[in-house]
């Protein structure tokens, strides 16, 4: 394992990770949709809310550990499902997943990985989740899903606000493609980033390996990109998600929750965890950072008598973000570009890192604010007059069954 002592903060990799990283991968992961104004406000809403410090208590034996879906996790972070992650340093799903485990975090994989789903449960001991996308082709989800039984994955998270794809200018400019294609630019920009080549060169690993040689008429990269485009399910509805679960079978996670009314259908569908998230401000832009509407979407499935775990997405980037978000109601949280930058700066020592980050500034923060269990942590951390606006005004109005 490489020394990386000197990496104090998720910033620290977030600048590694763009000197090594090609410039459409790096723009691709350190992106919003259209303005930006959603992926920038899941951070500051994250920083105006302030944390009580308190002081004289015993701060011995403190722990973070709690489950998630029933399984015992080291603290309530989960590595979330992003596509092109094996671009950011190669066979990066299967070093993230294997960070992870060691870790004793969950690991998702997305349908968009460019490690299979078979390559990562080869190369790792402890079950995963896999994260589907909604295709008009059923015959491939069909088997999708099988794939994902036969590798043992414990949980499906379904992504439900990726019906159709929102606009990032950078990836139109930048031409984003797996693997890059051969233009000036790309070759230019290749040249400065030596370790990454030399990664990828050693493996044969490219392009989407949950795709290519699975789907109909997709068998080299010349046909993917065709496919993709319009594969993506605008017509996906509740009726789906029913469906969806009878053929898993197994714990359903819905992803991409941003309002009550959604949350309680989420909990009305059988689901087992839904997460809040905006998709990392990635879809829609100008809608809510994912934090600000964490508290009304606790309060609407609390109303509903439901066991299902609500998780936060999208603005983590530090402990104390988990731990704010742990205070406003959160059962668990997940992490996306955090890890993707530790990942591109050091690979899998780099994911190590950022977790590891996260960890320790959540551990000490908890301490700072008086206590030493993550799952007796409430609201009372914080401070008043800078958290009130994240919670319901009015009361509540569930929607009509469904």
């Amino acid at each position: 394992m490489k020394n990386l002592s000197k990496m104090t903060e998720i910033e620290d990799l977030r600048r590694v990770a763009e000197r090594k990283v090609p410039r459409m991968f790096y723009d691709y992961v350190d992106s919003g949709s259209w303005t930006e104004t959603t992926y920038r406000n899941n951070e500051t809403d994250f920083d105006r809310i302030k944390l009580r410090q308190r002081i004289l208590v015993n701060m011995e034996g403190r722990s973070l550990a709690t489950e998630m879906l029933g399984t015992p996790v080291k603290m309530p972070v989960a590595i979330a499902p992003t596509g092109f992650t094996g671009m950011m340093w190669a066979d990066g799903e299967i070093l993230a997943a294997q960070a992870a485990e060691k870790f004793g975090v969950p690991f998702s994989l997305s349908t968009m990985s460019i490690c299979s789903i078979e390559d990562v449960a080869t190369h790792t001991s402890q079950p995963f989740w896999f994260q589907l996308y909604m295709m008009r082709d059923m015959d491939f989800i069909a088997n999708l899903i099988r794939r994902a039984k036969e590798a043992n994955c414990s949980a499906l998270i379904l992504t439900a606000d990726l019906q159709v794809l929102g606009q990032r200018h950078k990836d139109i400019k930048n031409g984003l493609s797996a693997p890059p294609k051969p233009t000036l630019v790309n070759i230019l920009n290749l040249m400065t980033k030596p370790e990454w080549c030399m990664n990828m060169l050693g493996t044969r690993r490219r392009t989407f390996g949950n795709i290519v040689g699975h789907a109909k008429n997709v068998e080299d990269i010349s046909s993917l990109s065709a496919w993709t485009a319009e594969q993506f399910d605008p017509a996906l509805s509740w009726d789906d998600v029913a469906r969806i679960k009878d053929m898993w079978g197994g714990k359903l996670i819905i992803k991409g929750i941003m309002e009550p009314e959604d949350a309680v259908l989420a909990a009305r569908s059988g689901a087992d965890a839904l997460v809040v998230s905006n998709h990392g401000g990635r879809q829609l832009d100008g809608a809510p950072s994912s934090i600000s509407s964490l508290a009304d979407i606790v309060q609407a499935v609390r109303a509903e008598d439901s066991q299902i775990e609500v998780w936060l997405d999208s603005g983590i980037r530090s402990g104390q973000d988990v731990l704010k978000a742990m205070a406003l109601g959160a059962n668990g949280t997940m992490i996306g570009r955090a890890f993707l930058y530790g990942l591109g700066a050091y690979g899998e020592d780099g994911v190590r890192r950022a977790l590891e980050l996260i960890y320790n500034e959540c551990d000490i923060s908890m301490a700072f604010c008086g206590h030493t269990d993550i799952n007796e942590v409430r609201d009372d951390i914080l401070v008043k007059g800078t958290y009130e606006h994240l919670k319901t005004a009015l009361p509540y109005v569930a929607p009509m069954r469904w």
